[in-house]
């Protein structure tokens, strides 16, 4: 009987460690959480069994885990072993009720140290992409003219409402004149929720796509949210659109000019994906007064140019550029055409991109058309789309999920000359060993 109760609480402590993992890689968002089993549910359901992670461990998830463990160790006593296996959903869910409690006035806290500032101008950033570099890009810009130390913004992963709550509460102080707030949702009232609390008079609309739209259930849905940041401006703020992405460029159409002359295009001399990120935050700093020669001189700070990709060079000669960082439709297809037009042989390392919803079948399969278009070589690191990237990529793309099989494949396919795109969550074991 004590076997058989140590045997089921070390099955599910290894079990509960995985699925707390990817709950806090979700930020305990539902519909995120739904949306990872979008495809091969079954397969990540059963992979839980024998993949090992851990999350990190924060003081919410050891009150979580001891909770869990308290419980199954009660009902594994009493012999309901099956039961304690569903604790690890029950349980994360039912600490959301006191998350959501204590966020709400966390929330109110910031936004009435917020409204305290009354001379603060703040510039909200939002978009399916772009939205970091931009923000990076504008604040660089930004302190030429004004000095780091009368500008705020928000730090990386830091655009949630609790992360930018954190940064009002944690980092802004009266020196402050200037707040870049990059703004992020998964879901609608998710962006006006933001600006209830900082009050933006700026707003800078970086891109729209597909990104999330597993949690946002719509296309339509994603537009509406991120033009919310549009809405909450005052009447005589100030709007800028990314000309280059058809969904910004029919939103500007729609916008009313106002008092100020609301509503702005930027990036149409953008050469390559990602360039207008640095055209926007250069719009937006000459509004706000400065000086072509002293955007000018803040530009030429600025080491890497070309948005979320760096070029590093790898083992045996090879460049590698790295957009690790993150990943969504537009930067894949964008980052495959600005290699196209570079010498040598191509090869892309990249997951299937997640939480696609319904478009995920469709944007698997053109990204498929553009790996056939200019690579020789896609290896593809999870299953869950990848008969629709081979539809497309045909013999081009392989399927190879261990580290140690693609850094193989690499040694035996590449030589100096050759380029590597790495997008996406790609193993940190096989990057480590391409920079060797």
């Amino acid at each position: 009987m004590a076997i058989l109760i140590i045997f089921n609480l070390l099955i599910f402590t290894k079990l509960l460690l995985f699925w707390l993992w990817l709950w806090q890689l979700k930020e305990y968002h539902l519909g995120r959480f739904f949306a990872h089993f979008e495809a091969q549910a079954f397969r990540k359901i059963i992979s839980s069994f024998w993949r090992i992670k851990y999350p990190k461990f924060t003081k919410k998830i050891i009150v979580i885990l001891l909770a869990s463990l308290s419980l199954a160790f009660i009902l594994a006593i009493k012999g309901y072993y099956l039961y304690i296996y569903f604790l690890i959903i029950f349980v994360p869910l039912v600490f959301q009720i006191p998350t959501v409690l204590w966020r709400k006035r966390y929330l109110n806290k910031a936004k009435k140290k917020r409204e305290s500032f009354k001379n603060l101008l703040v510039i909200g950033i939002t978009g399916s992409y772009g939205k970091t570099s931009t923000k990076e890009f504008l604040y660089t810009i930004l302190a030429e003219k004004f000095g780091k130390e009368k500008i705020l913004k928000t730090k990386e992963h830091q655009n949630s409402e609790v992360g930018i709550s954190q940064c009002i509460l944690s980092d802004l102080t009266a020196e402050h004149e200037i707040f870049i707030c990059e703004m992020g949702a998964y879901g609608r009232g998710g962006i006006k929720l933001l600006c209830d609390i900082v009050k933006p008079k700026i707003g800078i609309l970086t891109g729209i796509n597909e990104q999330h739209m597993a949690t946002f259930g719509s296309l339509k849905n994603i537009i509406k949210t991120k033009y919310e940041l549009i809405e909450s401006l005052p009447k005589d703020g100030i709007a800028f659109f990314n000309t280059k992405n058809k969904y910004c460029l029919e939103l500007y159409q729609k916008t009313p000019q106002r008092s100020l002359g609301l509503s702005f295009l930027y990036g149409a001399e953008a050469r390559v994906f990602g360039e207008e990120n640095l055209l926007g935050a250069m719009a937006a700093a000459k509004k706000l007064g400065m000086t072509e020669e002293e955007i000018s001189r803040a530009v030429s700070k600025i080491k890497n140019k070309l948005p979320g990709i760096q070029s590093r060079k790898g083992i045996n000669g090879i460049t590698i550029f790295d957009a690790t960082y993150s990943a969504n439709p537009d930067s894949v297809i964008g980052h495959l055409e600005y290699l196209e037009a570079l010498p040598g042989r191509k090869i892309i390392i990249m997951p299937c991109l997640i939480e696609l919803g319904k478009a995920s079948v469709e944007i698997h399969r053109k990204i498929g058309k553009k790996i056939a278009e200019v690579c020789d070589l896609a290896i593809i690191t999870t299953k869950d789309r990848f008969q629709e990237i081979k539809e497309g990529a045909g013999e081009k793309a392989i399927l190879l999920e261990n580290p140690k099989e693609i850094f193989e494949k690499i040694k035996s396919f590449c030589k100096s000359g050759d380029i590597i795109l790495l997008e996406s969550r790609v193993p940190a074991q096989l990057i480590k060993q391409l920079f060797l």
